[in-house]
């Protein structure tokens, strides 16, 4: 496999678990978009651009997976919070259940490669 496509595939895991990582971080509790940003760098691989976690965000408020306000700043405009609501809660508990099922079965097929 190229770099190439290495670079690819990397992306598109990457892509897919977006939307995993956001709401594991808002169970935590109510965050805005630059706190998510910086409590994801505390996982190295899982930064995200900031255009990303806002498209994702976007999408997970249309999905009425996470509730926003809007509130003070200590300093700069007002700050938009996102919380997960409870239907945001299955989800996360779904896509967690999904993972750690498929996360254990990749692990036993890579076990049984011969290096």
């Amino acid at each position: 496999m190229s770099e190439l496509s290495v670079d690819s595939w990397i992306s598109q895991i990457r892509k897919g678990l977006v939307e995993l990582c956001v709401l594991a971080i808002l169970s935590r509790g109510e965050a805005y978009g630059y706190s998510i940003l910086r409590q994801l760098e505390e996982y190295p691989g899982l930064a995200f651009k900031e255009s990303t976690l806002y498209l994702v965000l976007g999408r997970l408020k249309k999905e009425g997976l996470v509730s926003v306000r809007t509130g003070p700043s200590e300093s700069g405009p007002p700050r938009r919070y996102f919380k997960l609501t409870a239907s945001g809660k299955r989800r996360l508990q779904d896509m967690r259940h999904y993972w750690d099922d498929t996360n254990k079965a990749i692990l036993r097929l890579l076990e049984q490669i011969e290096e």
